[in-house]
């Protein structure tokens, strides 16, 4: 198995990055997102980001940006990559594409259309969250996971939606992403990461790949 990239989402502080990169993460989200509880500031972003690692990847999470402001911002804190969390159209993955690689979410439901991911050919990777974080029932965990696993045989697939510790690993197995991205699922509370939670997290993943 391809080494999976473990994307940590979700950054509000310097000490939540480095307790990040302590657990090996590889890339790190940024929230531009005003009414997410995990929102940062540029300036905030900005003085975190100067001070990361160059194998750690830098990620804004926008969500129905103007292309322009994306590209704005990207500039001025460096982003490795762009990703467009909201209604973005395919027309604006393709503006944005030549000039930053995007990865463009989706909520995703049992019946969600594998087709629209053709629409969005531009896209470097998909991030499919769930439909109700956190609301797993049963059958509802299986069949999102069973539609990630059919959308990763053909592209690069970042899972996240309600993944801890406790089910990555399971995760991992069934649906063999490109990535995994985590932002509750390692907090002690919403916008605090939990240095312990992180390990543990990414050492599950990290022994699947081994298995």
């Amino acid at each position: 198995m391809a080494m999976i990239r473990v994307k940590i989402c979700g950054i509000t502080s310097a000490a939540d990055a480095q307790a990040a990169i302590d657990a090996g993460a590889n890339l790190l989200g940024f929230n531009f997102y005003p009414k997410s509880p995990r929102h940062i500031n540029e300036d905030k972003a900005a003085e975190i980001r100067r001070k990361l690692p160059k194998k750690v990847k830098a990620v804004g999470i926008f969500v129905n940006w103007a292309p322009a402001d994306v590209i704005e911002l990207r500039s001025s804190l460096e982003l490795d990559a762009v990703q467009l969390h909201g209604d973005e159209t395919p027309e604006t993955v393709l503006e944005l594409a030549p000039i930053v690689p995007v990865i463009k979410a989706f909520r995703v439901e049992p019946e969600f259309p594998l087709t629209t991911l053709d629409e969005y050919s531009e896209a470097f990777a998909f991030l499919f969250d769930a439909a109700h974080t956190g609301q797993y029932g049963g059958t509802g965990r299986t069949t999102d996971w069973d539609v990630a696993r059919r959308a990763s045989l053909k592209h690069r697939i970042i899972l996240a939606g309600g993944l801890k510790v406790e089910n990555v690993a399971a995760a991992v197995r069934i649906v063999r992403p490109y990535g995994i991205d985590v932002a509750s699922g390692v907090e002690s509370s919403p916008g605090k990461k939990d240095p312990g939670r992180l390990r543990e997290f990414i050492q599950e993943i990290r022994r699947v790949e081994r298995e």
